[in-house]
């Protein structure tokens, strides 16, 4: 089984897939954590973020890990060092590169046809997995998701909302797997909801699409 929840940053997309993964013994997949991985790595090799040919082969060979909440790059522990301010910003660079997307897109199907999966992301119910049983698409005001993201990173909350609006942008607004609403996704608005309240909605929707 594939469940897809897409959506734009900050809606609590990481929070909620983990938790649904341990209730239905699936594996969590994180998608922005392979670009924030691929990131590091260009950033640590000194590679120009507009170098489109390069980070597509860094991408390539990027071996990424997931092992619950450790994520390893060729074999390192990078779970902390990826959620840095500028390696942030780095993958949302990073992750509009065509060449990056189709490396990172044959990686997660290969994933999600070894296991069952909750992968989250922006582009998981449109372009990954099409064919996902269930699909969401989770979101929430934008102040509100500055305000979730600042209270992760300990930054100043306007700052993060900049950052944010900047990142919706380019994530609605770029050539490859740009980040909107599937057809068929049931829409989740998180803003007013605590963790437990979206996880049930989500369990809901997934016991009606699984028993028809």
């Amino acid at each position: 089984m594939i469940i897809a929840i897409d959506g734009p940053a900050g809606a609590g997309k990481s929070t909620i897939a983990r938790s649904l993964a341990r209730r239905l013994g699936a594996t969590y997949i994180d998608t922005g954590a392979m670009y924030r991985a691929v990131a590091l790595w260009a950033l640590r090799a000194g590679i120009p973020l507009d170098d489109m040919h390069k980070l597509e082969q860094l991408a390539r060979a990027a071996h990424i890990e997931f092992a619950g909440d450790v994520i390893r790059l060729n074999g390192e522990d990078v779970t902390a060092e990826i959620r840095r301010p500028e390696v942030t910003d780095a993958a949302s660079k990073v992750s509009i590169v065509p060449g990056v997307r189709r490396a990172m897109r044959a990686e997660q199907r290969r994933i999600g046809a070894e296991n069952s999966v909750v992968m989250e992301g922006r582009d998981i119910g449109t372009v990954v997995f099409p064919q996902a049983q269930v699909k969401i698409y989770l979101d929430a005001d934008p102040h509100v998701r500055a305000g979730r993201r600042a209270k992760e990173t300990g930054a100043a909350v306007d700052r993060v909302e900049r950052e944010i609006a900047e990142r919706d942008t380019r994530d609605r607004s770029r050539r490859e797997a740009p980040l909107i609403q599937a057809p068929d996704a049931e829409y989740i608005d998180s803003t007013g909801l605590t963790p437990d309240q979206v996880e049930e909605a989500i369990l809901k929707i997934i016991r009606k699409r699984t028993s028809n």
